[in-house]
């Protein structure tokens, strides 16, 4: 079956089909690790993980690059304002190399919570600084970059595609508006490759290169750091969609540039999670982490729920009352697995069984594989497990299919156990009667004092060995 998938370079849902048959190559924007990453950045890594993990189900194999920023992100998007890492270092007194490690360190243990698979290559900034010096030169090479008191710049007005991602006019597009502009620029979208310390002094992670000591803007990372892992074309770019105006804007200049080609077949953005009071980010407070969530009662399994109940394309609202609607839903869940897993006594299902259990699992991924439509997945995954028509050994043999894409930690349920009835001297007597009942072929009073034990609760299962399990109603 084919998967399909949103393309924001085209504006319009495309078969997928990868560079090499064999495996598909795909580069995430990793976090900025200045800060704990809120809820609404784990949302885009949740859906990035659940693309690959789809993908893999299409039969693909999937090798996922993911940089970490530890240098270079400014305060504002674009060049404007002190590195990111710089003001946390001073903000809590450590080295800025303490806090990218424990910020790097608390983001995978989040992602692990949440049962992310860890990319296959994790690349950090500051160790592939030769890497971006090598991209700044070839670009200066090339005609594209220029130096400028002590900058240098990409040049925008040479790279004709510019603003075709967004849809925006390289003219349109007054990087740092918000604040007082680099007169250092030819353009106003132009964009700093490297830095040199005439611009700030304080800055305390600095390189040697052809253009002075300093340091790599934010977006150059991006791009040396893919294609050396991944080569010259890419499958699948994914990051959120305040991404696209600038930072990816800028990657697909400066990477296109340099190599001469389309270097990206497919880019992936996932929506914003907003409160209330509108989009959640750091530079407006955004404080809710994994740990918060936990301090609040829910569990990072809770949270994920919630997430893969809405599309990766739809902005999704998040409150307390939310989360408590997702807990209840994900602990129903959990119950109907662990009730499953206690009534199925042999996992063996029959040919009619495989036959209708295949059915269901292709109607589960068709949902997936037409981009990513988890709002209908999970409406599928409840039909099948309300419906008392199907054995629990199909119903939790789906789940566990379910499970291997979402990662929503069912295969860890364990099954419900069976709770202890106390045998009062009514029940054995009533138990006693039956059992000479039956003996007797007494059907009539054997059926009385079923309806006798039903009323106080119990049921009654005949086992093969002429022994009964009392069973709560």
């Amino acid at each position: 079956m084919s998967v399909y998938l949103y393309n924001t370079k085209t504006r319009s849902k495309e078969e997928f089909k990868p560079l090499n048959e064999k495996m598909v190559t795909m580069y995430c924007c990793g976090p900025t690790v200045y800060s704990y990453a809120h809820i609404g950045n784990l949302r885009t890594y949740i859906f990035e993980d659940l693309i690959a993990n789809t993908l893999r189900l299409a039969g693909y194999k999937v090798k996922h690059v993911m940089n970490v920023t530890d240098v270079g992100h400014l305060t504002n998007d674009s060049d404007d304002g002190e590195d990111k890492m710089l003001i946390a270092a001073e903000r809590e007194k450590k080295s800025v190399m303490e806090i990218a490690r424990h910020y790097e360190d608390t983001f995978f243990r989040h992602t692990s919570e949440l049962d992310l698979k860890r990319p296959t290559i994790v690349c950090r900034a500051t160790e592939h600084i030769e890497d971006m010096i090598k991209f700044v030169k070839s670009l200066e090479d090339k005609g594209f970059a220029y130096f400028s008191n002590g900058n240098v710049y990409f040049d925008t007005a040479k790279f004709e595609k510019y603003g075709a991602l967004s849809g925006q006019n390289r003219d349109d597009l007054k990087h740092g508006a918000r604040t007082e502009q680099d007169t250092n620029k030819r353009n106003a979208s132009d964009f700093v490759l490297w830095f040199t310390s005439s611009k700030f002094e304080n800055q305390i992670l600095q390189w040697d290169s052809p253009w002075g000591r300093g340091y790599p803007g934010w977006h150059i990372e991006c791009s040396a750091m893919s294609t050396k892992y991944l080569g010259e074309r890419i499958d699948i770019h994914c990051g959120g969609i305040d991404h696209i105006p600038v930072h990816h804007e800028n990657e697909i200049a400066q990477s296109e540039a340099h190599l001469g080609h389309e270097w990206v077949n497919f880019w992936i953005h996932m929506e914003f999670l907003n409160t209330k009071a509108g989009k959640m980010s750091k530079s407006t407070g955004g404080k809710t982490t994994i740990d918060t969530l936990k301090e609040m009662g829910y569990e990072p399994m809770h949270y994920k729920y919630f997430t893969i109940t809405s599309h990766y394309r739809s902005s999704a609202i998040f409150s307390e009352e939310a989360m408590d609607g997702a807990k209840k839903a994900y602990e129903n869940l959990k119950d109907y697995v662990a009730e499953f897993k206690a009534k199925v006594k042999n996992t063996t299902l029959s040919s009619d069984e495989l036959t209708e259990l295949e059915k269901l699992k292709s109607e589960f991924n068709a949902y997936l594989f037409d981009d990513i439509k988890t709002p209908l997945a999970i409406s599928h995954m409840w039909g099948v497990i309300k419906d008392n028509k199907k054995s629990e050994n199909i119903r939790l043999s789906y789940l566990m299919h379910v499970d291997s894409v979402f990662n929503l930690k069912l295969k860890d349920v364990e099954a419900k156990k069976p709770e202890s009835i106390e045998i009062t001297p009514e029940i054995a007597d009533l138990l006693e009667q039956r059992k000479e009942a039956r003996a007797t072929k007494n059907w009539a009073k054997s059926d009385e004092i079923r309806d006798k034990l039903a009323s106080l609760g119990l049921g009654v299962k005949d086992l093969p060995n002429k022994e009964v399990e009392l069973i709560k109603l």
